[in-house]
């Protein structure tokens, strides 16, 4: 019997799992389409209902594949998915959104972010955003890559405090966030969504990480989920097109780390002294 998933809390009250699943570069191979589909299906009946998408990630294509994923469905899912900042202007963002519904094969996109910041002024996203949400097309909205300047501008602008969620660049090797980012968004019940919680796999290859996992029977993947689940509010969002895949991060839920295990993980992989510029990939 697995422990269950567990959740955080967005301003707007709905709770959410802190494992989800990501799907940057899926649909760049139409031949593991299937395995794709399959594999966020299987995500769902584990548990792991959060999908993150964009319409950048394949043009599209990401999308389709969660649509279908999704299709019959939908109640269980709660869905993700961004605007690029060279379409967020006022009516871009609309269009853009009505284009990734039409992709996604859904009336409303449950959390919708701006991808990272470009040329519009925020102001003007985030009456898009608002306009959007008051339309039923979307939940809540939310930013990805801002960093506390950015952020701290954002809740400046109209409106600009219903943010909900900064999807960031955050894993054990990249933990530039905690210096102050992360407990910024903590104080204000800010989620932070962790894109690439492996490094891209380059973590898996840690000796240290794996001394770690070997002690729990684990495997390094496992570990380095179970650490971001030690931190309030944090969300974590790895991808992949296999179904064993799936199933061992969704064990890494039922791994619970001791202070010896965290004390480890510092010396491994210490956590920043100082401001250190936003990661991103």
């Amino acid at each position: 019997m697995h422990d269950p998933i567990p959740t955080t809390t967005l301003p707007d009250g709905r709770r959410v799992p802190v494992l989800g699943q990501g799907t940057w570069r899926m649909g760049d191979a139409p031949s593991r389409k299937n395995d794709e589909v399959k594999s966020l299906q299987l995500g769902l009946d584990l548990g792991m209902t959060l999908i993150d998408t964009a319409e950048m990630y394949g043009n599209g294509a990401s999308e389709r594949i969660v649509g279908e994923a999704v299709s019959g469905r939908r109640d269980e899912a709660f869905i993700v998915s961004k605007v690029l900042p060279s379409n967020a202007s006022r009516t871009g963002t609309e269009a853009a959104c009505e284009r990734s519904l039409k992709h996604l094969g859904i009336d409303q996109i449950d959390l919708y972010l701006l991808h990272w910041r470009g040329g519009y002024p925020l102001a003007e996203t985030v009456a898009a955003f608002e306009a959007l949400k008051k339309a039923g097309k979307i939940g809540a909205w939310g930013v990805s890559n801002f960093d506390v300047d950015d952020m701290e501008e954002l809740l400046a602008v109209p409106d600009g405090k219903n943010v909900a969620v900064n999807q960031v660049l955050y894993n054990l090797s990249r933990r530039g966030i905690e210096f102050d980012l992360l407990p910024w968004c903590q104080k204000r019940g800010i989620a932070i969504m962790a894109y690439s919680p492996l490094d891209e796999g380059r973590l898996l290859r840690h000796p240290d990480l794996i001394h770690i996992a070997k002690a729990h029977q684990a495997t390094p993947s496992q570990i380095a989920l179970a650490f971001l689940k030690t931190r309030p509010g944090v969300i974590s969002i790895p991808k992949t097109g296999s179904a064993d895949r799936a199933r061992e991060n969704r064990d890494a839920m039922d791994i619970h780390l001791t202070a010896e295990d965290l004390g480890d993980l510092d010396r491994a992989f210490p956590p920043p002294k100082r401001k250190r510029s936003l990661e991103m990939i």
